[in-house]
């Protein structure tokens, strides 16, 4: 069967070649080998470690999909999905919609960002996941490809989004240039993801590269808002419909220039002159940037993790009650107090989190979401015992957040946990088990335990997946 994409490939790309003279002469060493690798990762083999990771960050992103659709970024993304449908090719998670592969792929990333369920990359400061996996999902279902496709679509996605971020400069870029790094590695990623799902060659992937850096874009305002809309469209949405609009301008037989990381006007002197080119392909194929990200056990901002794990960890060696709690001091890096000091959403409130901790023992999707809970007495009791400080040193460590805890009782004893890896980090990553927990507490209120049973198990056994399209079913809410 002829498709668009086998027709493109086999008869369109030689004739705009031939059309344009194009050769690989002139061509970079670092766009060489970054093309290269992009076009054959489709077929690259992965080690085991990298093949599971990749599934449990698959999951855990269609988890933080399922669960946003009940937020209101979430139910605005489906709202705008079902009034935008275009070509039936394309999943939107817990609803009925089936669109064009762009609208889904931006309504899919607004609903993995709806909160801060999503999984988050330290060393290039971005969300990998809630941009590349809904890109690689809409790409695969258009495509009809097999599970182990879309899995190594979504591993080269985070290799190559997270390594522009890391090259341009994370030591103060944001701040100098007012610019959104998760912005920037996610338009990357979504790009290589989708790109990879639709087969492109070297010389279209750097095409599609091109594309991507005149789409990369994303300032700082996001901070400013207050209802989660623009940061999930800043961190996710834009990037996903940015890269899949890339990858599909190509595949459809857009061309464009050859090497856009070197020669005049190129992305590397638009965003940071002082950068190597060489560190975007850095031990691209030896160090899997997948395996160096994090998945979230809470569902709460990141500068929030660490004091849950040390409530959690205190309580395992001493058991107490929130009634025998005087004070909770917490302190944690500047920079991540400012993001969470007495912040209207309840996920993003340290000292709210704080307190739902001290009273339920735990921090579960709903809790960490119900706004209305904010003003119930009891919680403010809690809450009032909670002071947050901003730590100088602790600011030093970052990108590591790490957290002192001291807990005092109304008799005087007093605990302190440091906490210098969160739970679910690269430095002390959570179990399958751990993974599995999580996903099941964000899936089954939206789609059920049978059907979420069956959307865990399809994902962790993704190499027996022959169609991606397969998932749609276990995916979708009447």
């Amino acid at each position: 069967m002829l498709t668009r994409r086998t027709l493109f490939k086999h008869a369109g790309l030689a004739a705009v070649l031939a059309r344009r003279g194009v050769s690989a002469t002139g061509v970079s060493p670092t766009m060489s080998a970054l093309s290269a690798y992009m076009s054959e990762a489709g077929s690259h083999e992965l080690p085991g470690e990298v093949i599971e990771k990749s599934k449990q960050h698959i999951l855990d992103t269609l988890a933080a999909m399922v669960s946003g659709s009940e937020l209101e970024p979430g139910q605005f993304a489906i709202r705008y999905a079902r009034g935008h449908p275009g070509e039936k090719a394309a999943t939107v998670a817990a609803s009925g919609v089936v669109c064009g592969p762009i609208e889904a792929a931006f309504a899919n990333a607004m609903l993995a960002h709806s909160d801060e369920t999503d999984d988050s990359h330290a060393p290039s400061q971005s969300h990998p996941g809630c941009s590349i996996v809904p890109s690689a999902l809409a790409a695969g279902e258009q495509f009809g490809i097999d599970g182990m496709r879309f899995l190594r679509a979504v591993a080269l996605g985070y290799d190559v989004g997270t390594r522009f971020t890391m090259t341009i400069g994370m030591a103060g870029f944001q701040s100098a240039n007012h610019l959104s790094t998760h912005a920037i590695a996610g338009t990357f990623g979504s790009a290589a993801a989708a790109a990879s799902a639709a087969g492109l060659n070297a010389q279209q992937m750097r095409w599609v590269l091109d594309y991507a850096s005149q789409e990369a874009s994303g300032i700082k305002t996001w901070q400013r808002d207050t209802d989660h809309i623009e940061k999930a469209f800043v961190f996710a949405g834009m990037p996903a419909r940015n890269g899949i609009s890339a990858a599909e301008i190509v595949a459809s037989g857009g061309t464009g220039v050859d090497d856009v990381l070197s020669g005049q006007d190129n992305f590397l002197l638009a965003y940071a002159p002082q950068a190597d080119p060489a560190k975007l392909v850095d031990k691209l194929g030896e160090r899997y940037e997948i395996v160096r990200t994090n998945i979230k056990k809470w569902s709460v901002g990141s500068p929030i993790q660490a004091p849950l794990d040390a409530l959690e960890n205190l309580r395992k060696k001493h058991p107490f009650e929130a009634d025998q709690v005087q004070s909770v001091i917490v302190r944690v890096a500047i920079s991540e107090a400012a993001l969470v000091n007495n912040r209207e959403m309840p996920d993003i409130c340290m000292q709210h989190m704080i307190a739902v901790m001290l009273l339920d023992k735990t921090a579960s999707f709903r809790s960490s979401h119900d706004k209305a809970r904010m003003q119930d007495a009891s919680i403010q009791r809690q809450r009032a015992k909670v002071q947050l400080i901003a730590d100088a040193e602790l600011e030093h460590r970052l990108p590591a957040r790490e957290t002192i805890v001291q807990v005092t009782l109304s008799d005087g004893t007093r605990w302190v946990e440091h906490v210098d890896a969160v739970r679910g980090t690269a430095e002390n990553p959570m179990s399958r088990e751990e993974v599995i927990a999580k996903s099941r507490d964000l899936l089954s209120p939206v789609l059920g335990e049978a059907k979420s049973t069956s959307l865990i198990a399809k994902v962790l056994s993704l190499e027996s997946l022959k169609n991606v399209r397969e998932l749609r079913p276990l995916l979708q809410r009447a």
